[in-house]
């Protein structure tokens, strides 16, 4: 099985941005970790800052890939293209965020990801990562 996880801006800052929200791990620890709980699954993974790498990562494993966890940050609340690309792909799209979205600002409880994606798991912390693992096993 392979299984693409996809961050967005600012998830490079993880470990070091607000802590308080996010934690104290950076996400290639985390990463480390995944890794060592699923051997049997492949997994790749991608960052960055600028939606349209964004989309185009999509575009690369949304034919190929078994599963997508997609974490588009703030993108989750503005990007048309990314519900798009979503909708375009074959591979099903699991939405996860670290925190609970919906305990935040008023702007974050709206998603242009949510209704093209299969699922959405938000405010486990990093474990939401492994929640979306395990809706694919």
């Amino acid at each position: 099985m392979k299984i693409s996880i996809i961050n967005g801006p600012n998830l490079n800052l993880l470990g070091q941005r607000e802590p308080g929200i996010y934690g104290n791990q950076t996400f290639e620890q985390y990463f480390i970790d995944l890794q060592a709980k699923f051997p049997q699954i492949e997994f790749d993974y991608f960052q960055s800052n600028i939606e349209g790498e964004l989309i185009e990562q999509l575009h690369r494993v949304g034919f190929s890939f078994d599963g997508i966890i997609l974490n588009a940050a703030a993108y989750t609340h503005t990007s048309v293209g990314l519900g798009d690309a979503i909708k375009a792909i074959d591979t099903s799209v699991i939405e996860v965020h670290i925190s609970n979205t919906f305990a935040r600002e008023d702007f974050r409880h709206t998603s242009y990801l949510t209704p093209n994606a299969k699922g959405l798991i938000l405010g486990f912390g990093m474990d939401s990562y492994r929640l979306a693992v395990e809706s694919f096993l």
